[in-house]
């Protein structure tokens, strides 16, 4: 969550528009417990329209650990043609 804020931070600073999946909560809290499947499913399709109004999609994976929903992303962007790129190695 942390390399994420300071990602957006850094590049909205350097003037870039920055479109990022939306930080409702981090893990182990309760609201993350209660966002239902519908509304997971409901944040997925949401995540994939903002890569569609992106130039290219950075990445934020602290470690190199890249999780399930953001590989179908980074998939779903390459296929659209968008520019990935990644904070670590992967």
């Amino acid at each position: 969550m942390e390399e994420m804020l300071a990602a957006n931070r850094g590049l909205t600073l350097a003037g870039v528009i920055v479109v990022a999946p939306a930080v409702l909560s981090r893990p182990g809290d309760r609201e993350t417990d209660e966002i239902t499947d519908e509304q997971k499913t409901a944040l997925g399709a949401l995540h994939l329209r903002k890569i569609d109004l992106a130039d290219r999609v950075l990445v934020v994976n602290p470690g190199g650990y890249v999780g399930e929903s953001t590989s179908r992303e980074i998939a779903y962007a390459r296929a659209t043609g968008k520019p990935v790129s990644f904070t670590d190695p992967v």
